[in-house]
């Protein structure tokens, strides 16, 4: 893995939609998993002016939503694919066919599952998988615990994971569980890539990424993965810094 530093969030976020950049151009037909939450808003504000600008074109490109709570989709405010088709998706009129969601309210989660898995494989492979990482290192929902080997699945939601997710939402819902891709198709991307920003994740960076391998640390895996790019601001290095 190769960690890279930025002075701060806009610097990190604007280096993140450049890596993407490169990749768009090497190949436009790319495989891109996304993620949500508060880490990339400022990546995909670049991304979305570099495309108003004709400095990036994704109409070639395919796309996947990283993860989604079950029982939501993107009607639902506070929804995993909510977030991406308001700050990506939408403001760039990008064509429903290019883009693949978690059907998180299917009656079979497990085949729901597979076809996501048979998705990625049919087109390829995910040529880049973007994530963030949770206060108890998990990422996307694959919580502490989660094999290493696992693609595609769902499973109960950690009470951190549950009481963080509250902001996204005006009315909290019931979140009980995830549907989310696996830690396999992350060491499986081309290039896996690590978002992390601010001193509140300094913590987990530090053990994540220089502590013990171990799935009760899931975003221990980047230390098994040479190609990864970890993008972090100076507050997500605090500790790092000090190992």
């Amino acid at each position: 893995m190769t960690i890279q530093q930025y002075k701060d969030y806009d610097s990190l976020s604007s280096a993140a939609a450049y890596l993407i950049w490169r990749q768009m151009k090497k190949k436009p037909d790319s495989l891109i998993c996304f993620p949500s939450g508060d880490s990339p808003t400022g990546m995909f504000k670049f991304l979305v002016q570099y495309a108003k600008e004709g400095e990036i074109d994704f109409s070639h490109a395919h796309f996947v939503g990283l993860d989604e709570w079950v029982g939501m989709d993107k009607n639902d405010e506070g929804s995993c694919s909510h977030y991406l088709h308001e700050h990506f998706f939408s403001k760039l009129k990008i064509a429903p066919t290019q883009v693949r969601f978690f059907n998180a309210k299917a009656a079979d989660l497990d085949e729901e599952c597979r076809q996501m898995n048979k998705h990625i494989k049919d087109l390829g492979g995910l040529d880049m998988m973007i994530v963030g990482i949770g206060m108890n290192g998990h990422v996307g929902l694959n919580e502490p615990g989660t094999d290493f080997n696992t693609y595609a699945h769902h499973s109960a939601l950690a009470p951190v994971t549950i009481d963080v997710a509250k902001k996204y939402f005006e009315q909290q819902p019931q979140l009980t569980e995830g549907i989310t891709l696996g830690l396999r198709h992350l060491a499986e991307a081309r290039t896996p890539v690590l978002i992390a920003s601010g001193a509140k994740k300094a913590g987990i960076i530090a053990q994540a990424l220089t502590g013990s391998i171990t799935t009760d640390v899931p975003a221990s895996i980047f230390q098994k993965l040479p190609n990864a790019q970890i993008f972090l601001d100076h507050g997500a290095t605090e500790k790092l810094n000090k190992q």
